[in-house]
């Protein structure tokens, strides 16, 4: 199907100009039609799904991402969840401020106002497609969704629900649209028109999120590049430090908040190897560990491991993998994070609490974890409620794109016949 880009932006528009205000009834009966027309529509995306994953696989796409691209009965669970949970959280988040007096005594409000139309463009993961759907049009805002050419058919059978949903709460058409059509022409033309949209979410590789920033004027909330590390130092529990780096990856391998390389201080780099083996042995789940060569011989014999290569500081291996460099100390670890890191998550272990704090001072990225998981950086793990992303930006916002983050705000001073005159300083 050929996209007509200028009729798209046209509806969004129209959509635009009829949503109701942040804060309506209508947001919240959405989220719960939302989640009854996914229960109902659950077996058509499955089988558009399975079509999608099975013309991947006979490209010789690997598993990890074929994982990514595949839906279960445990992704409707989790996007019924976000539903209901984004329902509860709109009444706070949408609330107008109560504002304060001024020296003239005026009051000074701001009420909360959407971003207006957004345009995300992301890869292949189909659960994107329904938080897409779902966070900005709770917000009042008016979304367009392109994703990756691989789940084009189980994006076909999304939308298809979204927009019942969107009837069945009555809320405008083409509040939510979701572009199927794969011809990279249409994304340009998007990009192109900072006219009509006010936002652009790309979500995915780090080429990716470069493309969109340098081929746009739209202003971005950048999200991805998670080319994150774990700064092991001497003084760090090294079986603590092992069970974090595998927590921080083995689970959600291509996920944005995992992580790559390990820099273990050499003082006990090549023990924490052997601590790295033996977790990863107990886990039962097959990985692999990526090992500079100047810590092969501590390798455990008979250990299958993999030589970590100069070329890949930077590198999102994208599997079940991690890599374990070692380094003379901390400054060594804040220059390679510098260096090589995406701004996204970056984590320490130690037990030395000047470390820690001299960590948390010298590097910066969107969240820093201190003696965890690197996948705490999460919105609704720490407490901040849905997200649609996570920001590495610095403007706007940093860290979880939670649902405060998609909307802004207009200032209302209650003047109560109150002027400003001549004599007043500017």
């Amino acid at each position: 199907m050929v996209t007509d880009v200028e009729h798209l932006l046209a509806v969004a528009g129209r959509a635009r100009e009829q949503m109701p205000p942040p804060g309506d009834a209508r947001y919240e009966q959405y989220c719960v039609a939302l989640a009854d027309r996914l229960t109902e529509a659950w077996p058509t995306v499955l089988t558009a799904n399975a079509a999608d994953v099975g013309r991947a696989a006979a490209t010789g796409m690997g598993p990890a991402l074929l994982d990514r691209l595949s839906l279960g009965d445990q992704h409707l669970r989790a996007l019924l969840g976000l539903a209901e949970r984004t329902r509860t959280a709109l009444p706070a988040v949408t609330a107008p401020a109560a504002g304060h007096r001024a020296g003239n005594g005026t009051l000074v409000r701001r009420v909360p106002k959407p971003v207006g139309v957004a345009l995300m463009i992301y890869e292949a993961r189909p659960t994107v497609t329904v938080e897409g759907a779902l966070l900005p049009v709770a917000t009042g805002n008016v979304v367009v969704l392109r994703g990756g050419s691989e789940i084009a058919g189980t994006n076909q059978a999304l939308g298809d629900a979204v927009d019942k949903a969107l009837a069945d709460a009555g809320l405008p058409a083409g509040a939510a649209q979701i572009v199927t059509d794969p011809d990279r022409k249409v994304v340009r033309a998007l990009l192109r028109r900072h006219d009509a949209v006010d936002v652009l979410i790309p979500r995915g590789s780090p080429t990716l999120i470069d493309y969109c920033r340098t081929s746009s004027t739209i202003p971005v909330i950048a999200s991805g590049g998670g080319v994150n590390h774990l700064y092991v130092d001497r003084s760090a529990d090294l079986d603590l430090a092992a069970r974090i780096a595998l927590d921080s990856k083995l689970a959600e391998p291509t996920a944005c908040n995992t992580l790559e390389l390990v820099l273990a201080h050499a003082e006990v780099a090549g023990e924490l190897v052997g601590r790295l083996v033996d977790a990863g042995d107990g886990s039962g789940e097959p990985w692999l560990l990526r090992v500079d060569p100047r810590l092969n011989a501590s390798v455990p014999a008979g250990a299958a491991v993999a030589e970590l290569a100069g070329t890949d500081d930077g590198r999102e291996f994208l599997e079940r993998s991690v890599g374990v460099r070692p380094i003379a100390g901390l400054d060594d670890a804040v220059q390679h994070i510098r260096r090589f890191g995406s701004g996204h998550t970056e984590g320490v272990v130690a037990a030395d609490q000047g470390v820690v704090d001299a960590f948390v001072s010298r590097v910066d990225a969107a969240a820093l974890v201190v003696n965890g998981s690197l996948r705490l950086h999460d919105g609704p793990t720490m407490g901040l409620g849905p997200e649609l992303s996570i920001s590495t930006g610095r403007l706007h916002v940093r860290g979880p794109v939670d649902l405060s983050a998609l909307l802004t705000y207009s200032w209302v001073i209650d003047a109560a016949g109150t002027l400003r005159g001549g004599s007043e300083p500017a």
